[in-house]
């Protein structure tokens, strides 16, 4: 692959299980995807806390600098470092909340999140502020799950239609599953809460082609 025709998605922790699902997820854009996923093997093991959010930041940055790419994605659903990756590279940067969230307004008028952790929540609400949207939010429930366990097939599924179903009974019209961590898991949230749910890695990779198609 080109490296001027790549689309560099970059998973801010350092997750090998969360990776891989990252790059299963791109998967389903076949022949157009473009994709090449890499993890930050020096950030932490799961973007957990405030000190997490911002230790990514230079490497994020540094990264960029050093790789060529048509456009890069932050492949966490907090979106860390993206003003400051913005500002690195002249090149489109996506954040996968950000994404997640303008595709999920697509489908309903509320929409709720299904965060990783309770921590979470006031990043992700700075960015709805951010977008002006925080008004459209109908709920956020975490799951509250170490993130090894998140990638896992089969034990946080009941977690996740537990999230899924109150998720729904606030009236939200469509869902965001918070973290990259859930990519495999959007078929047992759709089937619980029996809406539309979003998954951020497709989100951001089909947002991400749009911004590189030629002109």
């Amino acid at each position: 692959m080109s490296t001027s025709g790549r689309i560099l998605v970059i998973n801010p922790n350092s997750s090998v299980s969360c990776t891989a699902g990252i790059a299963a997820a791109l998967e389903r854009f076949g022949a157009l995807g473009r994709f090449e996923v890499v993890r930050l093997a020096e950030g932490p093991p799961a973007i957990a806390s405030w000190r997490d959010w911002h230790s990514v930041t230079e490497p994020l940055c540094r990264l960029v600098e050093r790789e060529e790419a048509a456009a890069y994605v932050i492949a966490c659903v907090s979106d860390p470092g993206l003003e400051a990756v913005r500002a690195t590279t002249r090149r489109p940067v996506l954040g996968m909340f950000r994404s997640a969230v303008a595709a999920a307004m697509t489908r309903a008028e509320r929409f709720g999140v299904i965060g990783f952790v309770a921590a979470s929540e006031a990043r992700q609400r700075l960015a709805l502020r951010g977008m002006g949207v925080e008004d459209r939010l109908a709920g956020w429930v975490p799951l509250d799950l170490p993130m090894e366990v998140l990638t896992d097939p089969e034990a946080p599924r009941t977690r996740i239609r537990e999230a899924a179903r109150a998720l729904a009974a606030t009236g939200a019209g469509a869902i965001v599953l918070g973290c990259t961590g859930l990519a495999g898991h959007l078929a047992a949230a759709e089937d619980a809460a029996g809406l539309p749910v979003i998954e951020p890695c497709a989100a951001a990779g089909a947002m991400a082609l749009l911004a590189t198609a030629p002109q």
